[in-house]
């Protein structure tokens, strides 16, 4: 087992912050990270979604990387299906081309083939080659099974169990799981003797149907992290879209003119409460607003830039007058669209 093995690397091309960077536990799995993570679903994406080959390249995420385990940042969510292996691929590079080690939180697709418990450490095997890791942090289940599957699904929190028993990984969580079926795991794992260290869902002040769902009271009620991906909204929350100027491509139509257009209130208030906090962005303070709730954000990072956007997000803290402004003011917009197998 392989728990809280130091990063060390050098990157002079950002104010260096680690003191600010407080460490958390993972639910009570005793697994110590950072208390905001970088999702690494931009890294090699193949899809065209991010961009990868048109807007950046393998080189900004390598410095991103770097700026990022220098600032204390050593969290990092991939998964197999990112870029289809890519992302694991990079990582595992990244980390061997720095001599560093994070901790690394990859997931386990539950694809139509995949039906027993055993598929879980095969596909966890196939991601530490591909990481160049015997073993890491985090391993989740990325979504429910569904249709062809969806009988498996107590079958891959059992495998989960075989991970962690094998020695592959150090904690166990899951991803996009209801509330029923986050108890149901939580069961499962708590026979064998094996905390469920997360449920890693979309949360952001455009999404925040964790509050309503029931599944940020169940992970307080059960002892487990609830991590937060898009806690900007894929960029919405930056304040760098404009009517008239979207991002081209696939991410268009979801950051489109209508909905630019109509948070631009939102962005304000974000850009005066940042004013208020030594100039702050609308991000950082979206994302410090997601601390403040109690869960672990894991924005993405493509670039060097970027990375300075997250660095400024901690080590400071928004008032509970201002984040009660905040749920006031997001109540009014209608919510970013759900991935729909957080329904399954």
């Amino acid at each position: 087992m392989r728990f809280l093995r130091k990063a060390h690397v050098r990157a002079t091309s950002v104010d260096k912050a680690p003191s600010q960077v407080k460490r958390v536990e993972l639910g009570k799995s005793g697994l110590q990270v950072s208390e905001i993570g970088i999702g690494a679903w931009s890294w090699g994406d193949r899809s065209g979604y991010w961009g990868y080959g048109r807007e950046y390249g393998r080189s900004e995420s390598l410095e991103a990387y770097k700026a990022l385990i220098d600032n204390g940042i050593d969290f990092i969510d991939t998964a197999e299906v990112y870029g289809f292996g890519k992302s694991e691929e990079f990582l595992g590079e990244f980390m061997k081309e720095t001599n560093t080690d994070p901790v690394v939180a990859t997931k386990f697709p539950p694809l139509p083939w995949r039906l027993t418990k055993e598929s879980v450490p095969i596909a966890l095997k196939a991601s530490l080659e591909r990481l160049q890791l015997k073993g890491v942090g985090l391993y989740m289940i990325h979504w429910p099974g569904f249709f062809f599957n969806a009988f498996s699904n107590d079958a891959y929190v059992e495998g989960l169990g075989l991970c962690v028993e094998q020695g592959l990984t150090d904690a166990v969580g899951v991803s996009n799981f209801k509330e029923e079926r986050l108890r149901q795991a939580h069961g499962q794992l708590e026979k064998r003797g094996i905390p469920l260290a997360s449920n890693q869902v979309q949360y952001s002040l455009l999404y925040r149907k964790p509050e309503k769902n029931g599944v940020m009271e169940t992970c307080k009620e059960l002892g487990v992290t609830l991590v937060a991906y898009s806690p900007i909204a894929q960029g919405l929350l930056t304040g760098k879209y404009k009517p008239g100027s979207i991002p081209s491509g696939p991410r268009g139509a979801y950051i489109n003119e209508k909905r630019v257009r109509e948070i631009q209130p939102l962005i304000a208030a974000l850009t005066e409460m940042g004013k208020e906090h030594g100039d702050k962005t609308p991000a950082q303070v979206a994302i410090n607003w997601t601390l403040c709730k109690g869960v672990l954000p894991i924005p993405g990072a493509k670039n060097l830039r970027q990375v300075k956007e997250l660095v400024g997000a901690v080590g400071w803290q928004l008032s509970e007058a201002e984040v009660a402004e905040l749920d006031k003011l997001s109540d009014q917009y209608a919510s970013s669209t759900g991935a729909p197998f957080e329904n399954w």
